[in-house]
């Protein structure tokens, strides 16, 4: 393996001259043309007993609680039923410590509506609605009546509050929340249009409520950090992602860059397997590396140690 990469990869070179350089072909899992509208094309790799579990869920309308090691494809999981099921862009929900239920279900600009309805008192002109300053969020989006089913990602539940998941119950349950802002209003006022998650899109709510006809298809990711209440459990269903093993890392490379680069990347896929033993390291890591090395680049020990860092352990 060489010790450093061939000169004619190089965009950027560290010395101070300016140069306009063709930018190269990006890998496909990092194209972003388009990703508004269309579902992510990518190949995605699964066992058929991970996909029975999968169906499980599509048939009894209950979350899919998806739990694995980083770079096991949890989170492409949710693109993948959307565009095998021709069922639009994903709704996506990253979940952190802040994260609500309230927040995830709509916001209200309480402050940007007082400040429009000022300016339109002082000019003379009609006041705006009130749900010009409502915005449902994905998960609020993911429950508005329509006839086929929204996929939505809710990622990396467990990085959420404790009680997040106890929040989630009745929503999961009932498929219905409300909007008290509207709510209160006067009958005369009782139909709204309020923006949805999608950019540019608006959804009618009625007198503050909104209340799915098909249950959106939820999937739960989860790097297994922590427990989830049973009352939680008892309304998802499971599927664990296990680590990749050579045969099946092989299998994603193929499927992702052709057949014909595994002759190239055996040693790299060996290397992985070795650097994954002591810390974890994440498949997209391993495609990362077989993508510079099919596209002439050298990777020499130092650059691969940049490729393939652990992301856990002492390494």
């Amino acid at each position: 393996m060489s010790t450093t990469p061939d000169e004619n990869w190089r965009l950027f070179h560290g010395d101070g001259v300016r140069r306009q350089v063709a930018m190269p072909p990006a890998p496909p899992w990092r194209r972003f043309r388009d990703m508004r509208s269309t579902p992510r094309p990518l190949p995605y790799l699964i066992s058929s007993e991970h996909a029975n579990v999968v169906n499980a869920a599509l048939h009894l309308r209950r979350p899919l609680l998806v739990t694995g090691p980083a770079g096991t494809g949890k989170s492409s999981l949710a693109f993948a039923i959307a565009h095998e099921l021709c069922l639009g862009t994903v709704l996506r929900w990253p979940v952190n410590s802040r994260s609500s239920v309230r927040e995830a279900l709509y916001q209200y600009d309480a402050i940007g509506r007082l400040r429009e309805t000022n300016i339109s008192r002082d000019q003379g002109k009609e006041e705006p609605t009130m749900g010009s300053f409502i915005r449902l969020g994905p998960l609020g989006t993911a429950l508005v009546p329509q006839d086929r089913p929204r996929v939505l990602l809710v990622d990396e539940m467990d990085k959420g509050d404790v009680d997040l998941p106890n929040d989630l119950l009745t929503v999961f349950e009932e498929g219905y929340f409300e909007i008290p802002e509207l709510v209160r209003l006067p009958e005369e006022q009782s139909v709204m249009q309020v923006r949805s998650a999608d950019p540019g899109h608006e959804v009618r709510v009625e007198s503050g409520h909104v209340h799915c006809t098909e249950f959106p298809i939820v999937v739960i990711t989860s790097n297994g950090e922590r427990e989830f209440p049973p009352a939680f459990l008892r309304r998802c269903i499971p599927l664990v992602f296990p680590v990749a093993d050579e045969g099946r890392l092989r299998s994603i490379v193929a499927a992702h860059l052709g057949e014909e680069t595994l002759s190239e990347a055996q040693d790299l896929i060996e290397a992985f397997l070795q650097r994954r033993a002591p810390g974890e390291l994440a498949t997209d890591q391993l495609l990362n590396a077989v993508f510079l090395r099919t596209n002439g680049v050298n990777l020499g020990e130092d650059l691969l140690d940049a490729v393939l860092h652990q992301l856990t352990g002492t390494g």
